[in-house]
């Protein structure tokens, strides 16, 4: 396994002003280690929160916003390229995983089956995995890849949270209507399971949708 590469950064650019809010979860957040197979997890320990989605779906930045970094969480600059899980120590103790993005089809059958398996088994076999975050375009809603990943997790009763990120493109009309498509998908697959899944309509760069993803957040690692 390749180490993710650890770049310094400036405060005065790599963070927002500070201001009387209190922070976010995922603020403070610091890189612990890269797995890109089973035998390479971090043992089961602290209570893990999963971010997942589709490659090109704004997964990296919604970290970002999140966390209130802009270099966080890196996104390849070949989309389906990143290939290990990045775990995240929070200060609160909990750790937070970010998946490697998935349905990217300019890569081998092989290599994209050796992925969704690593990540498949991770989501249904890991302990101490107790909610999961899914980034999906707001614009092409879920597609049968984010569908599959849920069905390996919502049964589980495990709360999800899916953020329909890139809505800053949208206007407030459409955004509404991406938010009641997607609700729509999730009870016509998952049916009363539906009920543990939140969806926010969300952008990094206007910042939509992070105060009322952090308190779903809060909530569940009870911070």
């Amino acid at each position: 396994m390749t180490k993710r590469a650890i770049v310094a950064e400036s405060p005065r650019t790599d963070r927002a002003t500070p201001d009387s809010r209190p922070p976010g979860p995922f603020e403070g957040a610091v890189f612990r280690t890269g797995a890109a197979r089973l035998a390479q997890l971090p043992p089961a320990g602290p209570r893990e929160l999963a971010v997942a989605g589709r490659s090109n779906a704004g997964k990296s930045s919604a970290i970002n916003a999140l966390a209130r970094r802009t270099r966080l969480a890196y996104a390849s600059r070949t989309p389906g390229r990143t290939q290990q899980i990045n775990f995240f120590d929070l200060r609160g103790g909990a750790v937070v995983a970010d998946l490697p993005g998935y349905g990217y089809a300019a890569v081998s059958r092989a290599l994209k089956e050796s992925w969704q398996e690593f990540l498949w088994r991770y989501v249904t076999t890991r302990t101490t995995l107790i909610a999961l975050v899914l980034v999906v375009d707001a614009r092409h809603r879920l597609k049968t890849s984010d569908l599959e990943l849920l069905a390996a997790f919502v049964p589980s009763g495990r709360p999800v949270l899916v953020l329909a990120t890139k809505a800053d493109k949208l206007n407030q009309a459409d955004r509404r209507a991406a938010v009641a498509d997607i609700s729509s998908q999730l009870r016509d697959a998952f049916g009363v399971a539906a009920g543990t899944v939140n969806v926010v309509a969300f952008s990094a760069v206007s910042r939509l949708g992070v105060e009322e993803a952090n308190a779903h957040i809060t909530e569940w690692l009870g911070d």
